[in-house]
């Protein structure tokens, strides 16, 4: 028997009672027969990334997050947007594994679950492809008015929200088995071509 896919969850709110743990709640239920996902939960015990410090001496939070991605065979990122931006708490864990690369080739599905959540959206997909995540269409979704979406138990009460996180998951598995070809998202233009 093949072992169980193993994804790893990151809420990029560090709410205790965020709808986006809600929503990391719903897919953990819904992909039960899929994967066993597992939630990092030590976002705030990461020090403020400093370039200067990472090396080999970086500190043991820092290596049991970057050896947590390494193990995975597929990443769920689910976050809100604060000030219309990527909440500083996720960024600054990114940041930390930009040089080791712990997110390129990686499948990544990203949720974006806010009140309106477009901008943070627009950063953080593009923070991904920079950085070589595998990222398809469908493994990425923008979920504006979550807090009528999905309940506190982790239920997605709309049903095109449901539809849609369905189709994600299926789509992230898809990549991890590496079943058939899909086309990957392009990385953004760093610089203006013209």
């Amino acid at each position: 028997m093949a072992e169980k896919i193993k994804i790893v969850a990151i809420s990029g709110s560090t709410r205790q009672r965020s709808s986006n743990l809600n929503l990391i709640k719903a897919v953990q239920h819904m992909a039960a027969n899929l994967f066993e996902l597992s939630v990092f939960e030590g976002l705030t015990d990461l020090p403020h990334f400093n370039p200067d410090l990472d090396n080999e001496d970086v500190s043991g939070n820092i290596k049991s997050f970057r050896n947590i991605l390494r193990a995975a065979d597929g990443i769920l990122i689910c976050t809100p947007e604060y000030a219309v931006g990527v909440p500083g708490t996720l960024k600054n864990a990114i940041d930390w594994t930009v040089g080791t690369m712990e997110f390129s080739q990686k499948p990544v599905a990203l949720i974006t679950a806010a009140t309106s959540g477009a901008r943070a959206h627009e950063s953080l997909l593009g923070t991904l492809l920079i950085i070589e995540a595998k990222i398809t269409a469908d493994m990425q979704l923008l979920i504006p008015a979550v807090r009528i979406k999905v309940t506190d138990a982790g239920e997605i009460t709309d049903s095109e929200t449901f539809t849609q996180v369905n189709k994600l998951i299926s789509s992230l598995v898809e990549v991890i088995q590496g079943d058939k070809a899909v086309d990957y998202l392009p990385a953004p233009l760093l610089m203006d071509p013209s």
